[in-house]
């Protein structure tokens, strides 16, 4: 029923998650209403972002230099280590502005019922760095989940000959919640009510 064009947008934006026929169809019809100028910086954002943005070699976050914005700090504190799951959690721990450690972002959660085992998640990476660095302590920041229980305790369980204080987010963060959704009260009480696991 619609130009071609006009479908293969609608199309295009259900590709992004949350995405359904509906709010496809409003936004391809918001974009005729760009100017020019918009629909330019629009598409050369979306394709700069594809060449230019890749994981950060140290630390596995999303970054567009080498070393991300963390990792090429100074000023960091490179004794504590948090570990997460995504990038999404680098970002929102940074918004909140009050840790000032090391991030080391994970490709995932271990899942056997979904095929994702430890060797898919990045962990021989993190160990490396473990290894590597000396960290003091590693705070585990993963959603509340079976997933995120079973991933935490595998590490740990790999890190208990070290003597390296291990601590996972407090019980603030309600269980099942994606870490992007969490208000940043909740999550900073979690950080900071953080204890041994």
């Amino acid at each position: 029923m619609y130009p071609e064009s006009i479908k293969n947008l609608v199309e295009s934006f259900k590709y992004l998650p949350g995405i359904g026929e509906k709010t496809a169809e409003r936004l391809a019809f918001s974009i005729l209403e760009l100017e020019d100028e918009q629909i330019s910086m629009f598409s050369e954002s979306i394709k700069e972002v594809k060449e230019k943005i890749h994981k950060c070699k140290e630390c596995n976050t999303l970054t567009d230099d080498e070393l991300c914005f963390v990792c090429n700090d100074p000023t960091r504190d490179s004794k504590i280590l948090c570990v997460v799951e995504d990038t999404k959690s680098v970002f929102l721990f940074e918004k909140l502005g009050m840790f000032h450690g090391k991030y080391h972002v994970l490709d995932g959660l271990i899942s056997p019922l979904e095929g994702i085992n430890p060797e898919d998640i990045g962990l021989s990476k993190l160990l490396d760095r473990i290894n590597k660095e000396k960290f003091e302590e590693i705070i585990f920041a993963f959603k509340p989940s079976i997933e995120g229980e079973t991933t935490a305790l595998y590490i740990k369980k790999i890190l208990e000959d070290m003597s390296i204080r291990i601590t996972r987010l407090a019980s603030g963060v309600p269980i099942g919640a994606d870490m992007e959704y969490v208000d940043s009260l909740t999550l900073e009480r979690a950080i900071k009510d953080r204890k041994d696991i």
